[in-house]
């Protein structure tokens, strides 16, 4: 149970590593802060350090870098699936549907 535990606590650590680097780059560019969205990527990257630990035989690296690189690409995922706006010129349409 206590590699368990480690691997967690490592899986955070990574997380918070990686939360940090978010909130440093979110302060500098002068974004709101999304504290839910934050302390969700941690839960995640705890997660993560668990089942890897689990994995990879409880090595104590691999799930520091799992936790970090874990929730990276978790959130590269999130932002590929995100809605975007899409603007129509609805003028041309009128205008091509007319002749």
């Amino acid at each position: 149970m206590d590699g368990i535990v480690l691997a967690g606590l490592l899986g955070g650590v990574g997380g918070l590593t990686r939360g940090v680097v978010g909130l440093l780059k979110a302060l500098s560019l002068r974004r709101r802060i999304l504290w839910g969205y934050y302390v969700l990527t941690v839960l995640i990257a705890v997660i993560i350090g668990v089942f890897t630990g689990i994995i990879f035989d409880f090595d104590p690296r691999l799930s520091l870098l799992a936790g970090y690189a874990g929730t990276d690409i978790l959130e590269g995922i999130y932002k590929s699936f995100a809605v975007q706006k899409v603007y129509v010129n609805t003028a041309k349409a009128t205008k091509t549907s007319k002749k």
